[in-house]
C-alpha cells in the first residue's frame, strides 16, 4: 500500500530472472497455456455437472422425505401402526440415510483439483505477471500509446475484444507503483480511476485507488493535484489511515513552495491526466527518443538520393554451384553500411522444422557479459532462444550451406544457429553484435576471432511493430517472413563499425520468429581479406 509521506523509504531491487519464470518472454511458449487454459475449462464444466447431478439427487430425496414427514408427523401413532410403515422407517434410517450421508461427502471436485494440481507447474507466477505488466507499459512508451486506448484494445494494426477493466488497469498501476515507476503508476491509475467513474464495476475500492494515485502525482511533483485527489479521498473515506496527514502535508509543502516563490496558490489543473501530462524519466539508453522513433516508424533517414543508389539481384554466389540453377534474390536496403535482404532465403517447410526443433529448448535469450565473456539474461533482451546444430537435422545443415554459399564466408567458426521468439512486448534494445575494445575477453571463450558479420532471418510476419533498427543512421527494417537480412559488423581491417548499432522493436501485435548466424573472424582471412585502410 502507499506510505506516508515523511517515512516513506524505498529499496529498488532488481529482478532475478529464471528460466521457467518467464513464459511471456515467448508467444511461441505461450500458446500452449491457452490450451491448458481449454482443459482446465472442460474440466470445470465436468465438475459443475458432477455437483449439479449429485444436487439434484439430494433435492429429489429431500423432496420425497418432505411430503412423507407431513404425513408420519401428523399422527405418529397411527402412521406407525401399519406395519409397512414402521418397517420402512427402520430401514430409511438404518440405510437409506446412510447412503444419503455418503452421498453428500462424495467430492466431485476431486478430479478437478487433480487435474489443476498437475498443471500448476507450468502455471505463470508473479514473476510472470510483472514481466507482462511490464511489457504492456514498454509498448505503451515505445508506440505512444494512450493508456485509454490501450485498456480498450485499439492498437494499430488490429482490432480486437480485448479490454482492461477496472481491476486489470489497477493491477497495472501497481505493479509501476511497487516498482517505485510513478509515471507509469499514476497513468494506469487515472485509467483504473476513468472507468469507475463511468459506471464499470470492480471488485477494488475507489478509495485505494485514489490512495495509490495521489500519492504517485505527488512523486512526480505535482502537489496541487495530489492535494485534490487526496481530498476526494478523505470524502469518501474520512477514517483513512493515512489521508488525513498526507493532505495537511501537501498543503503545508505547497503553502511553502509559493510563499517562496512568491506567488499565489496554484489551483489543480482541471485537465485530465494522460500521456504526455507528465515527462517520461530518463533511463540507461542514451538514443531511446531516436530509437522508439524508427520504432514507430519515425525519423526514418530514407531519401530519393540514397533510394537512387539501391537496387536489386540476383545473387549467385560468385557462380556457387549450388546457386547457379536457382540464384537467390538480394535486395539493398540500405548503402551505407550496406545492408541487403535475400528474399525467399527459408522456405515454409524449413521455418516449421526449425520452430519444431528449437521450441521444446526455448530459455530466456541471454547476452554475453562484456567483463567475464559468460552469457547472463538482462532486462534490455526480452525473448526466448534456443540453439541448434548442424548435426541435429538435415534442414540446419542446409541452412548453414545457403548462408556460406550466399556470403562467400565460412560457416566453420561460425556461432550454432540461434532461435528467437518474441513474447509479449518482446524486443532487444540497442545493441552491438561485435565486441568492443574495451571487452576484449567477450569471444575469448570461443576462440574464433569477433563477430564479423551476422545474418538475420525472418521465420514470421509481425502485425505490428518488430521491426530492426539501426539508430546511428535512421534504417528501419521490417520483418518479411522468409527473408534473411545481412551485414557486416566489422570493417575489413577488423575494426568495429560502431554504425551498425541495432535493436529490435517490441512486438506490439503478433509473434515474431527470427534465427540468426554470428560469423566469426577466424577461417574469413582469405574470404574477406583485409582492406588498405582501417575503414575499408
Amino acid at each position: 500500500m502507499p506510505g506516508s509521506v515523511g517515512f516513506c523509504s524505498w529499496v529498488l531491487l532488481c529482478c532475478l530472472w529464471t528460466t521457467h519464470a518467464e513464459i511471456f518472454t515467448s508467444i511461441g511458449q505461450m500458446t500452449d497455456l491457452v490450451f491448458t487454459e481449454k482443459e482446465l475449462v472442460q474440466s470445470l464444466r465436468e465438475y459443475i455437472k458432477a455437483e449439479e447431478s449429485k444436487l439434484a439427487a439430494v433435492k429429489s430425496w429431500a423432496n420425497r422425505l418432505d411430503s412423507l414427514t407431513k404425513i408420519s408427523t401428523s399422527d405418529p401413532e397411527g402412521f406407525l401402526a401399519h406395519p409397512v410403515n414402521a418397517y420402512k422407517l427402520v430401514k430409511r434410517l438404518n440405510t437409506e440415510w446412510s447412503e444419503l450421508e455418503s452421498l453428500v461427502l462424495q467430492n466431485p471436485s476431486d478430479g478437478f483439483i487433480s487435474n489443476i494440481t498437475v498443471h500448476r507447474q507450468y502455471f505463470p507466477d508473479e514473476e510472470d505477471e510483472t514481466g507482462a505488466a511490464k511489457a504492456l507499459m514498454r509498448l505503451q512508451d515505445t508506440y505512444q500509446l494512450d493508456s485509454e486506448a490501450f485498456a480498450q484494445g485499439k492498437l494499430p494494426g488490429t482490432h480486437s475484444d480485448a479490454r482492461l477493466t477496472v481491476d486489470d488497469c489497477f493491477g497495472m498501476g501497481k505493479t509501476a507503483y511497487n516498482d517505485a515507476d510513478y509515471y507509469h503508476a499514476v497513468l494506469w491509475m487515472q485509467q483504473a480511476l476513468r472507468q469507475l467513474d463511468a459506471g464499470e464495476e470492480a471488485e477494488v475500492p475507489k478509495s485505494d485507488i485514489l490512495d495509490y494515485l495521489s500519492y504517485s502525482v505527488y512523486q512526480m511533483g505535482d502537489l496541487p493535484r495530489a492535494i485534490e485527489l487526496t481530498r476526494r479521498l478523505v470524502q469518501i473515506d474520512p477514517n483513512h489511515q493515512r489521508a488525513g496527514g498526507n493532505l495537511r502535508y501537501f498543503e503545508v509543502l505547497l503553502s511553502k513552495q509559493m510563499n517562496e516563490q512568491r506567488e499565489a496558490l496554484e489551483q489543480a489543473t482541471e485537465e485530465p491526466i494522460q500521456l504526455g501530462t507528465y515527462t517520461r524519466p530518463k533511463d540507461h539508453l542514451p538514443e531511446r527518443e531516436a530509437y522508439e522513433a524508427l520504432c514507430r516508424g519515425e525519423g526514418v533517414q530514407m531519401n530519393e538520393a540514397r533510394r537512387s543508389r539501391l537496387f536489386c539481384r540476383y545473387q549467385d554466389g560468385q557462380r556457387n554451384p549450388r546457386l547457379l540453377l536457382r540464384p537467390l534474390m538480394e535486395e539493398d536496403e540500405w548503402d551505407s553500411p550496406h545492408i541487403v535482404r535475400y528474399i525467399d532465403f527459408l522456405s515454409d517447410e524449413e521455418i516449421n522444422k526449425i520452430k519444431e526443433l528449437a521450441k521444446p529448448r526455448l530459455a530466456r535469450a541471454t547476452v554475453r557479459d562484456p567483463k567475464t565473456g559468460v552469457l547472463t539474461t538482462a532486462q534490455y533482451r526480452v525473448s526466448k532462444s534456443a540453439w541448434l546444430e548442424g548435426e541435429e537435422d538435415p534442414v540446419i545443415e542446409r541452412v548453414n550451406k545457403r548462408i556460406e554459399d550466399v556470403t562467400g564466408l565460412t560457416v566453420d567458426t561460425a556461432e550454432l544457429l540461434q532461435v528467437a521468439n518474441y513474447g509479449v512486448g518482446g524486443q532487444y534494445e540497442p545493441h552491438y553484435d561485435f565486441s568492443r575494445k574495451d571487452e576484449p575477453d567477450a569471444f575469448k571463450r570461443l576462440g574464433t576471432g569477433n563477430r564479423v558479420a551476422t545474418m538475420l532471418n525472418y521465420m514470421s510476419d509481425v502485425v505490428a511493430g518488430g521491426a530492426t533498427v539501426f539508430p546511428d543512421f535512421g534504417a528501419s527494417i521490417r520483418p518479411r517472413k522468409g527473408t534473411s537480412v545481412f551485414w557486416y559488423n566489422l570493417f575489413r581491417s577488423g575494426e568495429g563499425d560502431y554504425r551498425t548499432r541495432h535493436a529490435a522493436c517490441p512486438v506490439l501485435v503478433g509473434s515474431k520468429w527470427v534465427s540468426n548466424k554470428w560469423i566469426h573472424e577466424r577461417g574469413q582471412e582469405f574470404r574477406r581479406p583485409c582492406g588498405l585502410t582501417e575503414v575499408d
